[in-house]
Order: C-alpha cells, then sequence, then structure tokens
C-alpha cells in the first residue's frame, strides 16, 4: 500500500458493570470494505449466541437479523456504529469506526533508536492497569497506521 485507503477500524470491548474499572480491550482487527467490518460483529455474535443467557441472546438475534443492515447503510455512510449485548453484567460492546489508513515507511536496513529496544510486549501502566501502547513496532516492522476519518 503506498497511499492512504478508506477502511474500517473494528474493536471489541467489555465492561463488568459492576466494578468501576475501565472497559477492556478484548480484539481489534483493520477491515477494507463494510462487509467485512460487520462481518467481523456477526461471526462473533454467532459464535456465542449458544453460551448467552435468553435476553443477551435475543439482543443478538436482533441486530443480527435487523440491525446489521442499519449497521451496513451507516458505514457505507461513513458514520461509525456500536453494537453492544449484556449478559451478568458484562457488557460487551463491537465499534466500528471509517478511518483512512495510511502507509508507513520502510524502515529495513536502518538503526533503530535507543527508545525501540526499551518497548517490553504486554507491559503495563500502573497508573491504569491497561496496556502501554506504542507505535515504534509497528513502524519498523512496516504495516499501516490509521487516523479517524
Amino acid at each position: 500500500m503506498d497511499k492512504p485507503r478508506r477502511g474500517y477500524w473494528c474493536e471489541c470491548w467489555t465492561e463488568n458493570l459492576d466494578e468501576e474499572r475501565r472497559p477492556a480491550l478484548l480484539a481489534s482487527i483493520d477491515a477494507y470494505f463494510a462487509a467485512q467490518a460487520d462481518r467481523w460483529v456477526a461471526v462473533t455474535l454467532r459464535t456465542i449466541t449458544p453460551a448467552l443467557d435468553s435476553e443477551a441472546c435475543d439482543e443478538a438475534w436482533d441486530w443480527l437479523y435487523e440491525g446489521r443492515i442499519e449497521t451496513r447503510r451507516a458505514l457505507l455512510r461513513s458514520e461509525p456504529c456500536t453494537v453492544s449485548i449484556t449478559q451478568d453484567r458484562i457488557r460487551v460492546t463491537w465499534t466500528i469506526r471509517p478511518v483512512v489508513f495510511l502507509p508507513l515507511h520502510q524502515r529495513q536496513g536502518v538503526e533503530l533508536p535507543a527508545c525501540a529496544y526499551a518497548f517490553k510486549p504486554g507491559a503495563l501502566d500502573h497508573r491504569s492497569e491497561r496496556p502501554l501502547r506504542t507505535t515504534t513496532p509497528a513502524i519498523h516492522r512496516g504495516g499501516t497506521a490509521h487516523l479517524p476519518d
């Protein structure tokens, strides 16, 4: 990829409604088409429905039968979308946001800056108990970055 490309950034978050903690990022993907983005949510919902209670299962199937159509239409209009289900005071939320993926410069054969060696995968920010975020590894390996549309 050598020029910016439109697409969608998709995330799945979980939140315990009984605790005063931030939601936790469970998974994320990049998608280049609206169909890929809403399919990611649909496949996940279909996979977990057998384990859901009746109310959460109904929420999931309502979105699969009715809400998915509206989600796809909104994505095609470049609008962000959210899908949530709640079971046993745990909320699972999928977000899909239109983005522009930017190509990153390849740096193969170039010596890395000292800060690149300080990165430790899985390191936690002890103030928030969330993973530390850095763009350094992605830049050095090549790949894409995303910015809100």
